[in-house]
């Protein structure tokens, strides 16, 4: 029996849980200002906290891989037990990663997060194209085979990014726009959803880039980096339903506390819903 897609999973879980992504991000500033030591012990409850409070309740949970590798294997162990619990509890895990390479590296890297033999297996994983959306093959088949999605960095919400994203590609479209053009091809014709998504940040004003692609798109920037979810029909048009609002410091400053936490979460929900629909 074939997997069900991500795109379906990630759909019914939009629709019965609300459109949130929580990231889970336990960098050294958050776990000292949840009285947490910046260390493994730290690092670990942090992440048992954020899992136990929201994983039963947010369609996905998006942990930062780099600020467990900072750990080493020790971090690595906290997040293979983080993302075991999450998928259990029902959230979709979207793993931040962010890799690209090419050939049996990117093979690699498609083994890690996307085969369900890994004990990183993850329902999503982030890649960058700026290798060439080609060298993406690897874990664009290995994510069809077993079930699990990709997102693709198009337009982030970082401002250094338009220097490459915006730039002319051959035929006069913007890099970005011919990832999203490539991005749409992988998806033609999936339904309700297509499991390949694309990073457009919330902060982009007005995209300028067409994201009919027939997939998720994910939106860092909401909170701490300025947007809010009143922008996200401005950046997104048409494509809003579509949209996968992702929000880290806006709730896991609340904690250490699992009530606020919930809490905390379920305001982006409602406020969120009222616009991604």
């Amino acid at each position: 029996m074939n997997p069900e897609p991500f795109g379906a999973r990630l759909r019914r879980a939009m629709d019965t849980r609300g459109p949130l992504c929580v990231g889970i991000d336990p960098h050294s500033s958050l776990l000292s200002a949840w009285g947490l030591q910046d260390d493994v012990a730290g690092l670990e409850h942090f992440t048992r906290t954020v899992v136990e409070a929201l994983a039963d309740r947010v369609a996905v949970l998006k942990p930062q891989s780099a600020f467990f590798e900072r750990f080493g294997s020790r971090g690595i162990a906290v997040l293979e037990t983080a993302v075991a619990e999450a998928r259990a509890a029902g959230a979709l895990v979207l793993m931040d990663a962010k890799r690209g390479d090419i050939g049996s590296t990117m093979a690699a890297y498609a083994a890690t997060y996307l085969d369900p033999a890994s004990s990183l297996f993850s329902d999503a994983v982030t890649v960058s194209p700026y290798l060439g959306f080609g060298s993406l093959r690897p874990a664009l088949d290995a994510a069809r085979a077993s079930g699990s999605g990709v997102f693709v960095l198009a337009l982030t919400s970082n401002p250094e990014g338009a220097e490459v994203q915006r730039s002319t590609a051959a035929g006069g479209a913007s890099l970005a726009q011919v990832m999203l053009n490539h991005i749409a091809a992988e998806n033609e014709g999936d339904v309700p959803l297509g499991s390949v998504g694309a990073v457009v940040g919330a902060t982009l004003g007005e995209a300028g880039v067409d994201l009919a692609v027939n997939g998720p798109l994910l939106a860092p920037g909401i909170g701490a980096q300025g947007a809010t979810a009143a922008d996200l029909p401005r950046v997104f048009g048409d494509a809003v339903r579509n949209v996968v609002p992702s929000v880290s410091r806006g709730v896991l400053k609340l904690g250490p506390s699992v009530a606020a936490l919930r809490e905390a979460a379920e305001r982006e929900v409602a406020e969120l819903a009222s616009v991604v629909k």
